[in-house]
């Protein structure tokens, strides 16, 4: 293993983002995820961990030590005649994560499929789609608490999961970072989504009236193909905004003024759906050089290239602004920003 200095990250973000660390280690044990640990806190740096790159914007250098995780490994630590537990690395692609699981016939994760990113950021984010969220096949997850290289297991519960948050985003923040998750998946009887409109029309549009995980993963991946730039083409890092989620009462003060906005109701109260909002405030494929807005999708930023992070940062700064004066909804990023 070795520690670089002044390192180059844009092949590290899906977004293309040129930004520097000022350290950069490339990491595959554990045992060298714990010196480069010693060597953070003797030289009292700010660390980061990236993982697929997924989900963060560089609008600066990073000051500190930037750690590409590369632990591997996929096993069935336990099953049962109706549920298998599987313990799965940090640095596992997510897609291809979940493709394993579909092979093996284990249900739960297939309406998740094509989400970018690594094993080890899913319960960080509580990753979600088509009416599915990761939280409800987490078993436990294992970490190392950065002060002192030890190993904590969290379980469900303690991660305090919630819509696209956990423990790891608040109260523990920058604390632990994960180094595997073990789910807990469905041999038989699999509990299938579809419900969700785009994966109903699209079953129905290819006539699967009784559909397997594996179609119901298929049509995800169609969906999602339609509606994303593949990141290889075009920097981006999938949805930038989370869904807001407001009161009832709330609600049905903007559905007097805007009936036709995009909705559905939860147990919380009502999810707006944040890509209608941007596109009917006018903001979907609007360019400024290369930073912009999608032309299918108004909740993906993107570069068109050679756009800076403060570029990308700014645009949705005047997309919140604008989305609160129109719609006084106050949009929040889901995407982590790095300055």
């Amino acid at each position: 293993m070795e520690i670089i200095e002044n390192y180059s990250l844009k092949l590290y973000n899906t977004f293309g983002i040129e930004a520097k660390a000022k350290y950069f280690a490339d990491v595959a044990t554990i045992q060298d995820l714990r010196k480069v640990l010693v060597f953070r806190r003797q030289k009292n740096l700010p660390i980061l961990f990236i993982g697929g790159g997924s989900n963060m914007l560089f609008v600066d250098d990073f000051p500190g030590i930037v750690l590409k995780l590369n632990l591997k490994g996929i096993e069935i630590i336990n099953e049962d005649e109706d549920f298998v537990y599987v313990k799965t690395q940090g640095s596992e692609n997510w897609h291809n994560f979940v493709e394993w699981t579909l092979q093996n016939d284990f249900g739960g994760l297939e309406n998740l499929s094509l989400i970018p990113g690594n094993v080890g950021t899913a319960p960080m984010q509580n990753i979600g789609a088509y009416g599915v969220e990761v939280k409800d096949y987490i078993e436990e997850v294992q970490t190392l608490e950065l002060e002192t290289g030890d190993e904590r297991t969290f379980t469900n519960e303690e991660c305090q999961f919630g819509y696209r948050e956990s423990v790891f985003k608040n109260e523990l923040r920058g604390q632990f970072v994960l180094v595997a998750v073990t789910f807990k998946l469905t041999k038989k009887n699999h509990q299938l989504h579809v419900d969700y409109g785009a994966i109903k029309a699209e079953l129905e549009k290819e006539q699967i009236f009784e559909p397997s995980i594996q179609e119901i993963s298929a049509a995800v991946i169609k969906i999602r193909q339609s509606k994303l730039p593949d990141p290889s083409q075009i920097g981006n890092s999938g949805s930038f905004f989370k869904n807001p989620v407001i009161s009832n009462e709330e609600f049905a003060e903007i559905e007097k003024l805007h009936p036709e906005i995009s909705h559905f109701k939860t147990d919380s109260g009502v999810k707006l759906a944040a890509g209608w909002l941007i596109e009917h405030a006018g903001w979907k494929g609007k360019r400024f050089g290369d930073a912009g807005v999608h032309d299918k999708q108004a909740l993906v930023l993107v570069n068109y290239g050679n756009a800076t992070g403060r570029e990308i940062y700014e645009l949705s700064e005047r997309i919140i602004e604008d989305v609160k004066t129109k719609y006084d909804v106050t949009l929040v990023r889901e995407v982590n920003i790095i300055q």
